[in-house]
């Protein structure tokens, strides 16, 4: 199996994309980046994705969550996080819908097309789940295989590339888990640490040792929209810096 590398998607500066969720907001890309203080900053996510974006109690919290408000902090704004499937969060950015997507999506060829993306600000592999007695033992064995990915993520886009692999998409990372304890699949193709939550959760699962990809993490803007994308790399320079960025990571991942 050709083994993929998000980085060679990206150029000199690495970019990729990331998010959380929340309410309806109404104020749009072009909007909240001109509003220097006072204004609001509307983030897309997938809240399926921990330690990146998940619930705790009503609330949306994790790395990006953290991230997009020590950001419009530094804007001057306040955070509001939209809650919505995966494949909605360019959407919602290329209409104004929200100003920023985070949710640990990675840039590829197709994305940026239609937005553009920050500098980055976590690096992450995609990873192999299967059962402890699965006759799997590394993603070259996928070949032929039924695997199961969330729609929409770069899980989904490689594991298209395995030769003869019946691909089965779900909407959230953790119905594609439940269905490979109820061996409807072989395996799960998803990001590394949502994955190390979800096998600790499940009894009889594993994490394969070889990584899938290897892949960078931004944020999401809308084309164009130079203003706001300038604004927030030099926040994430400024969090990165001052050590703060590390500190957010630390806080959800204690063993990197």
């Amino acid at each position: 199996m050709k083994k993929l590398i998000a980085a060679a998607l990206v150029g000199t500066m690495v970019l990729t994309m990331a998010g959380c969720g929340s309410k309806t907001a109404e104020t749009t890309g072009s909007e909240a980046s001109s509003d220097a203080a006072g204004g609001t900053l509307v983030m897309a996510t997938n809240a399926e994705f921990p330690p990146y974006e998940y619930y705790e109690g009503e609330n949306v919290v994790g790395i990006d969550a953290d991230i997009a408000a020590a950001v419009a902090d530094k804007l001057g704004m306040e955070l509001k996080i939209e809650d919505m499937a995966f494949d909605s969060i360019i959407p919602a950015v290329t209409s104004g819908k929200a100003d920023i997507g985070l949710a640990g999506m990675t840039v590829t060829e197709d994305r940026l097309e239609n937005v553009d993306f920050s500098d980055t600000y976590a690096h992450a592999t995609q990873v192999v789940i299967v059962k402890e007695d699965s006759d799997i033992a590394s993603p070259d064995d996928l070949e032929g295989k039924k695997i199961g990915v969330q729609l929409g993520t770069t899980g989904d886009i490689y594991a298209g590339d395995i030769k003869d692999a019946t691909v089965e998409r779900y909407n959230k990372g953790f119905e594609a888990v439940q269905a490979l304890t109820q061996d409807k699949i072989d395996a799960v193709v998803i990001d590394g640490e949502p994955a190390k939550v979800f096998v600790k959760e499940n009894e009889g699962l594993k994490m394969l040792d070889e990584a899938f990809t290897e892949e960078d993490y931004a944020i999401a803007v809308a084309k164009g929209n130079d203003e706001l994308l300038d604004k927030i790399n030099t926040a994430l320079g400024e969090l990165k810096d001052s050590g703060e960025l590390d500190k957010i990571v630390d806080k959800y991942i204690t063993a990197k």
